[in-house]
């Protein structure tokens, strides 16, 4: 068993989906206002919007990304306007890890074992 999809529920799919586009670099040709797949990979990261209003309050989940270089990834966000919550900062157990917000409030991790 894996698991299969990983979605993020918002009011507002294009906004989501195209920040996370634009995080990624990915181009998914889409620009649907209900339902976007991101990353189709083994674990999908799909944008949804499932009719009911969020109140953008996610305190219970985050999401990580490893990424290579979390130096250049740190310095490309801030030119992005990301809000960060914490800068690259080493870790006990080897990682390098920086968190930011996407725009409904999410915690993102990006992380480096490098």
């Amino acid at each position: 068993m894996h698991i299969g999809e990983v979605s993020l529920l918002t009011n507002d799919v294009k906004r989501l989906a195209d920040f996370y586009k634009q995080l990624l670099g990915v181009d998914n040709k889409s620009n649907d206002d209900v339902h976007q797949t991101i990353l189709s990979e083994e674990t999908m990261l799909t944008v949804y919007n499932d009719g009911t209003a969020k109140n953008n309050r996610n305190q219970n989940m985050c999401l990580a990304f490893t990424v290579e270089d979390i130096e250049e990834e740190y310095r490309r966000l801030l030119n992005l306007g990301v809000k960060v919550i914490e800068k690259p900062t080493k870790r006990p157990w080897g990682a390098t890890n920086m968190s930011f917000y996407d725009p409904d409030g999410n915690i993102v991790y990006f992380r480096s074992f490098s």
